[in-house]
């Protein structure tokens, strides 16, 4: 444990923003110990050239990285900037030396190359179910669209050929697919596929399921008569919403219905809110 400063202790003293609350819970809840075992085996090992950056601090900044959408050099100006984050990341600019933006781009490349990336997410999943933080007995599916540059004014005068567009409504979108399972009780995620925005919703659906659930919820988007055939063989009760058809409307059963369902299904949007309006994730960051 480090002593505080004199300008430490201040401040501890004053009110906490609602930046350092979110950071405060996510330390408690993020298993730090099991996730820096899992990279350990990759990490640079300390010889006879530079030392590394230590392994958990370097970690808490890509979280960091994440949640407030910080490329690399924003990301080290707030590390000097900010002390709300420097604590997060464990870092006292009196005694510990900050990561330039070349230190965080290879460490995120790090965890892309050895895909660390999917094991963290499954690591932080397993910790939740065996806190007792996650239901397991159903899951709600939904997507997302993040949008991607649609111009063509670059160096290959082409949009990414990765990403692709597709119609919602009247309005049509260019980018990629976050396609989620959360769980019943507070909308946590426990299951991600990432598609090109052209794919449709009910095409990952399966993908999405741990399959232990015992009812399964959706919007009308993944309506099908095959798939509730399938579920419900499978003793998982069929939650979805129902569509209405050409020729074909909602009756006054099939409303109710829809309504109460969608109170259960409405939670598996949380997740989405958190990524788009607290993290500011609504465009893809990285291209290609």
């Amino acid at each position: 444990m480090k002593s505080l400063s004199f300008a430490g202790l201040a401040y501890e003293q004053k009110k906490k923003t609602r930046r350092e609350q979110f950071l405060g819970e996510m330390d408690k809840v993020i298993p730090w110990e099991s996730m820096v075992k899992l990279i350990k085996p990759h990490y640079p090992k300390a010889g006879n050239g530079r030392k590394p950056m230590p392994l958990e601090m370097m970690l808490r900044i890509y979280f960091l990285q994440q949640w407030y959408g910080l490329s690399d050099p924003a990301m080290e100006d707030a590390l000097y900037d900010i002390e709300a984050i420097r604590r997060f990341a464990g870092i006292d600019l009196q005694t510990d030396a900050v990561p330039d933006e070349t230190t965080i781009l290879h460490f995120r490349h790090l965890l892309e190359k050895h895909k660390l990336t999917e094991k963290l997410f499954e690591q932080s999943r397993r910790y939740l179910i065996d806190k007792g933080l996650m239901v397991r007995e159903g899951t709600i599916v939904d997507a997302t669209i993040l949008n991607a540059p649609s111009a063509t004014k670059n160096k290959g005068n082409a949009r990414d050929k990765e990403m692709k567009q597709t119609k919602k409504g009247n309005q049509w979108y260019f980018g990629m697919k976050a396609h989620v399972g959360t769980d019943t009780g507070k909308g946590l995620v426990h299951s991600v596929v990432v598609t090109n925005a052209a794919v449709h919703d009910a095409k990952v659906m399966g993908e999405l399921l741990h399959g232990e659930e015992k009812a399964v919820y959706g919007d009308k988007a993944y309506a099908g008569e095959e798939r509730q055939r399938e579920c419900e063989a499978s003793g998982i009760e069929w939650r979805v919403k129902r569509k209405a058809y050409r020729g074909k409307p909602l009756t006054e059963e099939d409303e109710e219905y829809n309504h109460r369902h969608g109170k259960v299904r409405a939670k598996g949007e949380h997740a989405f809110q958190v990524v788009k309006h607290l993290w500011k994730y609504r465009k893809v960051r990285y291209k290609g």
